[in-house]
């Protein structure tokens, strides 16, 4: 139910957040003795070596500022109304839309985001949501009556809650959370009369997360997360709390992924997405009677990761495919031999449900390189699309955007890497353009073919934008997945060369003049770039990035430090260690050249504010610029739109100043 970091965007304007990772101290005064101070009307928002920004090129910028996106959260019981997030002030909030390109009503008001919210089932009055603090990312479950539009606490006010589910009937709830010891992750089970009789249906080591109910609400789906690549799927009998495994024990089958799960409508099959012997995430049907017999392939002839799916009260199933980056859209009506493809505009499907009392119509988000994310809904009989949501570009033509081009170029041990590549508009014929490498997060993750504003931005000033989906990217099959785990990323760093030799191999780029761009993992590639290749980029902007994989291991938060050394490595082992500190940027922050700008939220539980003073700090003691921004009511990435405004304007600036320069006479530099 939590909204997610899917792109470098996704964490500039609404990633997630603990306060159990912040360094002791917090103060940025650590990072060296420069000035430290409130950003221009910012009190939360310290900054230190950032210069103003000039007033011409934040009119500029401004409207690539105000872009929206509208996410859907639920259709409700007949489709007739959607349940969405989307900004009008300063964060996501909830809202409901009664009609296609309807008014947006909205029905959560507050300072902190929203991250997930759903309909009860039977009483579309009644909304359960989930919100944090100040990025912090410990989520707390609230229940709000739309009727008074006072919200009732659910949890515990303290813990970390990170999903929930509700029950057809709108008579059960289930939820994560991590009240038993602050590290490992439950099943709760609560009746919604009574929420604070929760009980935990798991109580053993891991993260534990409950998937969905039957629709007779006797069983629930819960799925036991140890790595992207590494998950089990259960049933509860919620009688009898018998668990029933689904997928085959590891210790015998070997592991496998557990992407998507949903009960058939007749509860008698699971459908499952699954990398389990394949390469490629795959759709299968599994007979719960007799969950060993072999499973029932559904897509044999795709040869790329089924994605997301959605089950109907009719039984017809929706499904989504990552072609390349783009999505495809089938559906599979009950008892039919053959799949149908939906039409869709290209680009990235989102959320996508059927309504709980109907098999009518299916609502879905998806958003392009030159539209932001919107709802949608496609009729069932007729095939027909309506569009749900029109989300606001700043009063910026569409057809200015410029969508990209798939590329790929060789790396090392034979790796192909596959890369989004948008060239600005009207360069000059002969002219060669700077680069902004954008490196993305995960490192489990994927660049895609999204609606950025801030890749919009960066081409309106004359800056091509590449986006490599590097060894160990989601998308491209388990080996390209687990390419770059453990030591292996040492390897995998010699794609930051192969990038840069793509770049110098093209007629209108300009090789001399290439800053990196990343946050979280990206963060990481981002200073790792500057760091081991420093005479090929001229500037690098890192947000909540990793300096140094021991450190961050250590002290990132602990529910989730056992998830992390599986893609790292033990930081515990000597010789995993070994091969961690001499990749980890800090450790050559003396061969940096580049100018270097550092972000960071305080609250952050997944990369510690002590990665970024770090790097500051090294970087500065050897006489180089760097200038730091921390927000202290921000997590793991920006969610509060002016905390957003801020640091998108000051590091366009800072890529503008150090790859066009900013004497042409015009705000852009072009």
């Amino acid at each position: 139910m939590i909204l997610p970091a899917a792109t470098l965007l996704a964490l500039l304007t609404q990633s997630p957040a603990s306060p159990a990772a912040r360094p002791d101290g917090g103060s940025p005064s650590r990072v060296s003795s420069q000035p430290v101070e409130p950003a221009p009307g910012l009190p939360r928002v310290l900054v230190s070596g950032v210069p103003a920004v000039p007033s011409d090129f934040e009119a500029w910028l401004a409207p690539y500022t105000e872009s929206r996106s509208a996410w859907l959260m639920d259709p409700g019981d007949d489709g007739k109304a959607v349940l969405i997030l989307t900004r009008f002030g300063s964060v996501a909030q909830i809202h409901r839309v009664s009609a296609p390109l309807g008014m947006r009503e909205q029905l959560t008001f507050g300072k902190e985001p929203v991250a997930g919210a759903a309909w009860l089932p039977g009483d579309q009055r009644i909304v359960f949501f989930l919100q944090d603090v100040g990025g912090a990312e410990f989520y707390q479950l609230y229940r709000l009556d739309t009727r008074t539009g006072q919200r009732q606490l659910l949890t515990d006010g303290k813990s970390r809650h990170e999903t929930f589910t509700l029950s057809a009937d709108g008579r059960r709830l289930a939820f994560s959370g991590t009240g038993r010891n602050g590290t490992d992750t439950d099943v709760y089970l609560a009746e919604v009369a009574s929420p604070s009789t929760a009980q935990r249906l798991t109580e053993e080591k891991g993260t534990w997360l409950p998937v969905e109910f039957s629709r007779d609400g006797r069983r629930l789906l819960v799925k036991q997360d140890r790595a992207i690549d590494d998950a089990d799927l259960w049933v509860v009998d919620l009688a009898t709390r018998q668990r029933t495994r689904v997928t085959p024990d590891p210790a015998k089958a070997g592991k496998g992924s557990v992407r998507k799960a949903a009960f058939s409508a007749d509860g008698n099959s699971v459908y499952l997405i699954t990398d389990r012997g394949a390469e490629f995430s795959q759709l299968y049907r599994v007979n719960l009677a007799r969950p060993e017999t072999p499973w029932t392939l559904l897509t044999a002839d795709l040869s790329w990761d089924v994605e997301d799916l959605a089950v109907a009260r009719d039984g017809t199933l929706a499904f989504a495919v990552n072609e390349d980056g783009y999505s495809t859209l089938y559906l599979l009506k009950q008892r039919a031999t053959r799949r149908a493809r939906i039409t869709l505009p290209p680009g990235v499907l989102g959320t996508m449900r059927f309504p709980n009392r109907t098999s009518d119509v299916l609502t879905f988000s998806i958003d392009s390189p030159t539209s932001p994310l919107d709802v949608w809904q496609v009729a069932m009989k007729s095939g027909a699309l309506t569009r749900w949501t029109r989300s606001e570009v700043g009063g910026i033509d569409p057809s200015h955007f410029v969508s990209p081009e798939v590329v790929r170029y060789p790396s090392t041990d034979g790796i192909t890497v596959p890369a989004f590549l948008y060239r600005p508009r009207g360069l000059r014929p002969g002219a060669r353009a700077p680069v902004v490498i954008e490196w993305h997060g995960g490192p489990e993750d994927q660049e895609r073919p999204f609606f950025s504003p801030f890749a919009q931005s960066m081409l309106d000033l004359g800056v091509a934008v590449l986006c490599p989906n590097v060894r160990g990217s989601d998308g491209y099959g388990k080996t390209y997945l687990q390419a770059d785990d453990g030591v292996k990323r040492e390897q995998a760093l010699e794609d930051i060369g192969a990038t840069l030799d793509f770049v110098a191999r093209q007629p209108d780029l300009d090789a001399s003049k290439v800053a990196a761009f990343g946050g979280s993992y990206g963060g990481y590639m981002t200073l790792a770039s500057v760091a081991f290749y420093p005479e090929r980029f001229r500037a690098a902007v890192d947000l909540v990035g990793i300096s140094s994989l021991p450190t961050f291991l250590v002290n990132t938060s602990p529910y989730r430090r056992d998830l992390r050394r599986v893609e790292y490595g033990d930081e515990r082992i000597p010789e995993v260690r070994a091969v961690q500190e001499r990749i980890s940027p800090l450790n050559s922050a003396g061969k940096i050249r580049a100018a270097l700008y550092v972000l960071q939220g305080r609250n952050d539980p997944r990369v510690p504010q002590s990665e970024a003073e770090q790097i500051v700090r090294a970087v500065r003691d050897q006489g180089k610029t760097a200038w730091y921004l921390l927000a202290l009511d921000e997590g793991h990435g920006f969610q509060k739109k002016e905390t957003v405004d801020y640091a998108w304007s000051t590091s366009l600036y800072f890529l503008r100043e150090q790859l066009v320069g900013g004497s042409s006479g015009t705000a852009g530099g072009r």
